[in-house]
């Protein structure tokens, strides 16, 4: 026992190890879509020195008109330099910033030919300092609470990222298929994620072939839900942007098909392998159970899992346009014109869709994970009732 478990452990490492590895590769490859929007231009983090406010227009909640802004530059060609920046309000309050003198910026400094500033762009806050901060401070109670399995969650996590930014969306604008594009990026994720969690075993395996199975019935039912409901991809947010950016044949429906899939992926994995574990278990402590008893075992696991997820699942799809309802209901919208529009029925065909693969991925899982712990003890216990019986 004790061999066995050093290999587990040396295998668990090993497998880390190759991920970040993997994940160094896609953190260092090019996206090809690299090129600079402004060419004689350069971003930079600012420090704010003054602020003027006297071209603001103020009417009611919104901002008009621009701000001006005294800035040392803290980083790039031009540190050290103290520059004017415009920050232009648009009166919208999602978009729009008021900075204040001590405030960090980032900016775009835009240069002439001989490379002298001309005009400084006030973009955003600058964030990122705060941003790494957090991500430190949440990476180290996560380390804290579960030691090394903390260190391969956040593996799992950083590879989850650069495969969606360094392979699926570079893949889905160079035209490849986005529905397959997504559900090839979910698998790779599912595979990484369930071997780091569960470790190099036949449990992680059983995890892996009953998410990756009911990840494609939730593409697929997904797919016909869509085209059923007509459903156009561009209810995704921005998506119709990526038209007007020069990407005319990107295949937006395709693309909502495979954001519910993989929308869906995360609760998928999780239940699975919360059942496969627990077979596990009651395997190694009842080893005389019979497959029957064993798939039960895994079905009860998976009830009491799904209520919840199912329940997460509309929290967070509902949640996300928790504020469109809100003005629905504030303009007394009636409720038939609410559930039958498009931007609902793309939530429910989500909510749907994402419940059907949570339903399905605890019989799968539990009828795959039967087969693949001992299924000889089956017929071994079978024999020596038999031979029992006849004596």
């Amino acid at each position: 026992m004790t061999m066995i478990n050093d290999f587990k452990k040396r295998s668990e490492t090993v497998f880390a190890i190759i991920l970040i590895t993997v994940s160094l590769i896609l953190f260092v490859i090019p996206t090809g879509f690299q090129r600079s929007i402004y060419v004689n231009a350069q971003g930079a983090r600012a420090r704010v020195l003054a602020a003027d406010d006297s071209h603001i227009i103020q009417t009611g909640l919104f901002r008009q008109g621009d701000q001006s802004c005294t800035v040392e530059i803290l980083s790039g060609d031009h540190k050290g330099q103290v520059l004017e920046g415009v920050n232009m309000l648009s009166g919208s309050l999602a978009s729009d910033k008021v900075f204040q003198e001590g405030d960090l910026a980032w900016v775009l400094v835009e240069r002439d030919v001989s490379g002298r500033p001309v005009f400084v762009n006030m973009i955003d806050y600058y964030r990122l300092s705060k941003e790494a901060a957090a991500a430190a401070v949440f990476s180290l109670i996560l380390i804290a609470f579960a030691r090394f399995s903390g260190v391969r969650i956040i593996a799992s996590f950083i590879f989850a990222f650069l495969v969606i930014w360094k392979l699926l969306i570079p893949a889905a604008l160079h035209g490849i298929n986005p529905l397959f594009i997504c559900l090839a990026a979910l698998m790779m994720i599912t595979v990484a994620t369930l071997l780091l969690v569960g470790g190099v075993s036949r449990r992680s395996l059983a995890a892996i072939c009953g998410a990756v199975s009911a990840s494609l019935v939730t593409a697929l039912t997904g797919f016909v839900m869509t085209h059923w409901m007509r459903i156009h991809g561009s209810v995704l947010e921005q998506s119709e942007s990526l038209l007007y950016s020069g990407f005319q044949n990107l295949d937006l429906t395709s693309l909502f098909v495979g954001v519910v899939a993989l929308s869906a992926g995360g609760a998928i994995m999780d239940l699975s392998i919360d059942v496969a574990v627990a077979m596990a278990e009651v395997r190694e402590h009842a080893p005389s159970i019979s497959r029957k008893e064993l798939i039960r075992s895994g079905m009860a696991v998976g009830r009491a899992g799904v209520g919840t997820q199912t329940t997460t699942l509309l929290l967070a799809y509902m949640g996300s346009w928790l504020t469109v309802m809100m003005v629905y209901m504030a303009q007394s919208t009636p409720v038939l014109n609410i559930m039958t529009g498009k931007m609902i029925a793309s939530e429910i065909v989500q909510t749907l869709t994402g419940c059907t693969g949570l339903v399905l991925v605890t019989p799968l899982t539990s009828l795959i994970a039967s087969y693949l712990y001992s299924p000889k003890v089956d017929k071994t216990s079978l024999k020596n009732r038999t031979e029992s019986a006849n004596m």
